[in-house]
């Protein structure tokens, strides 16, 4: 009986690393397959920006589903005065870039931890993994010397095919864990020159936006605008930004 729970818990161990391999290769595949789409998408909506004419033009782009274009719409909602509100006087002027700055600030933190997502288990796979395959040739090796007594033998034919199927673990263990680290350390390095590139983006577009005074007079496509009173009322509250959108 106590032969069988030990050839269980090997068995066990086999079956969780076969879970955490295949749960890496698909986070593998997901994240590759968003940092193609997402870069692909910044590239087009760069090239679209910066052909642009003027920061209204800029504006009227089409809403897009990249870090960029989700970055430059929000900007765009602090930006954004109609006609009735538009003033150019430098008092509210700061107001503005400040409301500007936060928008720009929220949204890269929710980007980042968009792209984020996945990595923690990715990381955890790679440092358990090993334990696990260790944990089942522990209980292997137990199970084989057990047999072993029983048989009563301890020739290199009896010893060598039980030790070298508890060893199987420790192996699936290791094979599991390197793609996991790999994959960790390869898209850790592309979310920072990701959150790189949207700083720097953000850092234009707020230089872009003070040669215009803080002010856009078109609206961004798809979003609803930030009226300039409630910009400047709950910037003058402490509140967060977005509580008036």
């Amino acid at each position: 009986m106590q032969s069988h729970y030990l050839e269980l818990i090997v068995q066990g161990s086999l079956y969780a690393l076969v879970a955490f391999s295949v749960v890496t290769w698909v986070l593998i595949a997901a994240k590759g397959i968003q940092h193609y789409r997402l870069g692909k998408r910044d590239k087009a909506f760069g090239k679209a920006f910066w052909s642009a004419s003027s920061l209204d033009a800029a504006a009227a782009l089409p809403s897009g589903a990249s870090p960029k274009a989700r970055l430059a719409e929000v900007g765009f909602e602090a930006l954004y005065v109609s006609d009735a509100d538009a003033s150019a006087d430098l008092e509210h002027s700061w107001d503005r870039r400040e409301l500007l700055e936060r928008y720009l600030r929220q949204q890269i933190q929710k980007e980042y931890q968009s792209l984020e997502s996945g990595l923690a288990v990715l990381a955890s796979i790679g440092s358990t993994a090993p334990f696990v395959g260790l944990f089942g040739t522990v209980f292997g090796i137990i199970h084989a010397l057990g047999a072993i007594g029983a048989s009563g033998s301890a020739s290199i034919d009896v010893v060598a095919g039980p030790i070298g199927e508890a060893l199987i673990a420790t192996g699936v263990g290791i094979a599991v864990a390197v793609p996991a680290v790999l994959a960790f350390n390869f898209y850790v390095r592309r979310l920072k020159v990701t959150a790189a590139e949207l700083d720097n983006y953000a850092t234009d577009f707020v230089n872009l936006a003070q040669k215009n005074n803080f002010r856009v007079s078109t609206a961004p496509a798809g979003k609803t605008p930030v009226r300039d009173t409630a910009a400047q009322g709950a910037l003058a509250a402490g509140l967060p930004a977005g509580v008036y959108a």
